[in-house]
């Protein structure tokens, strides 16, 4: 470790020296060299003689027959018209002026006859190099540059200016490295519900920890596994969670650091890599994205040109599953683009097991709550139960960030403790956005918002399987002028009739201003969207069409273009009709359920425009309860559901930590 340390602390090598070395040589080159012997003002023979007629000049160099340099008295450098050209110099003493002339001995003889009244001193001196010093002085920068960058080049090769981050280390792997002594906190313990997932990366940790035992009997260590799971499910944590718990190296990267501009980086930074995991095997290797570099191949083939990104997937597999390989390196990578994926890349032998990591159910969602809620000062009435039963369809970094901010609420409140309330809140702000009551609305608009959101709610709470209100509001939210919100039952499986009672829902607030002012508004734009998507869904996905048939044109390998359709154009027509009828037949059915209530809808959107926020227990007032029972959910694990919640002691434990 000292040594290490040692080596850490080394002085690196800085580039700036070399833009300070190049500005000094050149400076230099400026004083010595000069321009073939000459320094000062160049001045004519007619000055120099004025010069000399005034006495000014001390003494006369003449430069190879050719070049003179004048130096002046001390007298008459104090004189006005050569002050300018008589500082001093830190190379010594240096001439004021200089001239050129065609005949030494000539310019001789005039200065002799000037030194019969005014003395003046004659050197002649002579500089040899001829024309190749010349040459040699007029090259000498261009040598100096090529030779710093010969030594740069160098140096940077030999990997002297640093790791990984200069242009000849440009394919060396980007790799984070884990290993015993790094300070990983994360663990098992950190990762709440997703057990299945958890015993699988668990059983891959103990491979490596005790491979003898898995091997004893003949079989093989897995190569990888590539977690799969939409996002904020936690394939990332439990990533982390191996790095923390494994006793073994653990290399960390993510695919996008193998892209690069250059031709074969990705290739050589996948060879390194496994080099590097090889020499401290037995090791871990998690690539996070990998559909970066993992997409099928063979999609630019129009293009003619050869895909860099392809190479690195070719690399990536032979280093998986090819000549050489050792099988003390697992690879754990993980995606939520899985159909899109290159099927060699995910065949036995590569990634020999796909763990899913689902959206969590009820009694997971508890189970991740406990985890963010311990940092927090809640109060001791929280019911886990109830927050778990309001976040269907909500992924572990989903409840993390509601945690979050219903703290911040809390805060910003003045409060000691985070209530039910602010969790509530945060729901609002997390699904709908932040309100934006000094939004400026009409008279006019604001009935129309009132009567759309109480058509949504009024076709959602008559209808069996459309999802029961909790909450609906006009104060304008985000981009919405409102919003409603429903609890959506969780199911596995879904009905024709389920999927059509929640389009009538969604076409609720259309049919109630078309019920109630006779036309209808664009506010029903995301409305239009979800329906439209939806009953395409159930003809060309999920064989729901009565003229299509029981066909499926949907591409779950991911494998298809998109560019060629899977059906004709007749089939198109048809498809087209189908989705129209089905959407036309909701809104009809919406337009039923509203006239059949029409006074009670009245009612609602009047309640609205006086509270602005109304709740269940507002439409149970108006409308009854409701009548359609739920049916009893079989709990797969009862010994899970029916575990305890220690929130009242968790709350006093925190009672003196900062929200």
């Amino acid at each position: 470790m000292k040594n290490q340390k040692k080596q850490q602390k080394q002085p690196q090598f800085n580039g700036y020296w070399i833009f300070g070395s190049i500005i000094l040589i050149f400076l230099l080159l400026n004083v010595f060299s000069g321009n073939d012997g000459q320094t000062g003002k160049q001045i004519s023979l007619f000055e120099f003689e004025e010069y000399a007629k005034a006495g000014d000049i001390e003494m006369v160099e003449i430069v190879n027959k050719r070049n003179v340099n004048v130096y002046l008295t001390r007298d008459a450098k104090l004189k006005d018209i050569h002050k300018k050209y008589s500082k001093s110099s830190f190379l010594g003493t240096q001439p004021n002026y200089n001239f050129k002339t065609n005949d030494a001995s000539e310019l001789e003889k005039q200065i002799q006859e000037f030194n019969k009244s005014l003395p003046t001193k004659i050197q002649n001196k002579n500089e040899d190099g001829g024309i190749w010093g010349d040459i040699f002085v007029s090259m000498l920068p261009f040598i100096i540059i090529i030779a710093i960058w010969i030594f740069i080049m160098r140096r940077m090769s030999s990997g002297g200016a640093g790791a990984g981050g200069q242009i000849f280390n440009i394919g060396k792997s980007k790799a984070k490295l884990f290993d015993a002594n790094s300070q990983v906190k994360v663990t098992f313990k950190d990762v709440a519900g997703l057990e299945g997932a958890k015993e699988e990366v668990q059983e891959i940790v103990d491979f490596l920890k005790n491979p003898k035992k898995y091997t004893a009997l003949g079989g093989k260590i897995p190569k990888g596994a590539l977690l799969i799971g939409s996002p904020g499910t936690g394939k990332t944590l439990l990533a982390k969670a191996v790095a923390g718990e494994a006793k073994v190296p653990f290399f960390s990267l993510s695919g996008s650091d193998f892209v690069e501009m250059f031709v074969g980086v990705g290739a050589s930074r996948v060879r390194d890599l496994f080099k590097r995991a090889k020499e401290k095997s037995p090791a871990i290797i998690f690539i996070d994205e990998i559909d970066a570099i993992g997409r099928a191949r063979g999609k630019n083939q129009m293009t003619g040109s050869n895909d860099e990104r392809e190479n690195t997937l070719n690399q990536l597999l032979t280093e998986m599953d090819g000549f050489g390989t050792n099988d003390h390196v697992i690879v754990v990578a993980a995606t939520n683009r899985a159909d899109i994926l290159d099927r060699a890349l995910v065949r036995a032998g590569r990634f020999d097991r796909q763990i899913y990591v689902d959206l969590p159910e009820l009694n997971e969602r508890k189970e991740i709550f406990e985890v963010h809620l311990k940092p927090l000062k809640i109060d001791k009435e929280l019911d886990l139960n109830f927050l778990a039963k309001q976040t269907p369809g909500f992924s572990g970094a989903d409840i993390a960030n509601m945690c979050n901010e219903a703290a911040l609420i809390a805060a910003r409140n003045d409060k000691k403790f985070v209530e039910k309330q602010d969790f509530l809140d945060a729901v609002d702000r997390i699904i709908g956005g932040l309100e934006k009551k000094n939004k400026i609305i009409s008279k006019n608009e604001r009935e129309v918002i009132a009567f759309h959101e109480a058509g949504h709610a009024t076709v959602s709470w008559m209808l069996e399987h459309a999802a029961p209100l909790v909450k609906v509001t006009i104060v304008p939210r985000g981009k919405s002028l409102g919003a409603a919100w429903y609890l959506p039952e969780e199911r596995q499986i879904t009905t024709k009739e389920q999927m059509m009672d929640e389009m009538c829902a969604a076409l609720g607030g259309r049919a109630a201003e078309q019920i109630i002012f006779g036309k209808v508004s664009t506010g029903a734009l995301s409305d239009l969207e979800k329906v439209t998507r939806q009953a395409t869904a159930m003809v060309t996905v999920y064989g729901l069409s009565d003229k299509i048939g029981n066909i499926s044109y949907y591409d779950s390998s991911g494998q298809n273009s998109g560019f060629n359709k899977p059906y004709s154009e007749q089939t198109a027509r048809t498809i087209d009709e189908e989705v129209k009828e089905l959407t036309e037949a909701a809104y009809q059915k919406a337009l039923k359920v509203l006239e059949e209530n029409k006074n009670s809808l009245t009612k609602l959107a009047h309640e609205l425009l006086n509270k602005e926020v109304i709740f269940k227990e507002d439409l149970e007032t108006i409308f009854g309860n409701r009548q359609w029972d739920k049916d009893e959910k079989v709990t797969l694990n009862p010994s899970k559901a029916d575990k305890k919640v220690e929130v009242k002691e968790q709350a006093l434990k925190n009672e003196e930590k900062p929200v």
